[in-house]
């Protein structure tokens, strides 16, 4: 670990050290651990700010709830073999995935019966969604893409929940940028079609 980095964790995030702090962490460097943790929430930080950019405005969860929230969930993740900063993004992009799905069921659950309209994953993308009913119906037909194609549903679940770029999914699945737009359209037209 490059000890100049130590004391600037954005460093790290440009270096590519944040594999080698992950490594560091699990062999019990606790210095590293901390480091790691401001690194990984800026980055969290990061993703739900650009999730929040797609939806509209009146969305009750704030950016930084949505960061604490899904924050929690991964420091929760004690099992995990932490790879790389890679594998830390896809797990994450889960977990935000999780807390917006658990909170519109929190939603709904209050407000039965309120008369929510169909949404494409189109409208979803391009427009936001901001309804309980909404991220529900979108999370319902990413688990029936999964089930039959689990790359391009992973590509949505990062580009959708944890609103990654193309070119950081393709690092993350360790696939070209090229095949990343593929599964994405793919995977769009096929929600669409679920969703109508």
């Amino acid at each position: 670990m490059n000890p100049r980095d130590k004391g600037d964790p954005q460093a790290a995030v440009r270096s590519g050290d944040v594999t080698k702090w992950l490594h560091a962490w699990r062999a019990g460097d606790t210095q590293a651990g901390d480091l790691l943790m401001r690194v990984l929430y800026r980055e969290l930080h990061d993703m739900a700010r650009r999730r929040r950019r797609a939806e509209r405005p009146g969305m009750t969860l704030q950016t930084t709830a949505l960061v604490h929230e899904t924050y929690l969930r991964l420091v929760d993740q004690r099992r995990v073999e932490w790879r790389d900063r890679g594998h830390f993004l896809a797990l994450a992009a889960t977990m935000m995935r999780r807390v917006l799905v658990d909170r519109a069921r929190a939603r709904r659950a209050g407000k039965r019966g309120s008369g929510e309209q169909a949404i494409t994953l189109t409208d979803a993308a391009s427009a936001g969604v901001n309804s309980a009913d909404q991220v529900l119906d979108v999370d319902r037909a990413l688990e029936r893409l999964t089930a039959a194609y689990p790359r391009p549903a992973r590509v949505v679940e990062m580009r959708f929940f944890g609103g990654l770029e193309l070119e950081e999914i393709g690092a993350v699945l360790g696939i070209t940028e090229r095949t990343v737009k593929r599964d994405w359209a793919f995977a769009r037209a096929w929600l669409t079609r679920e969703l109508a």
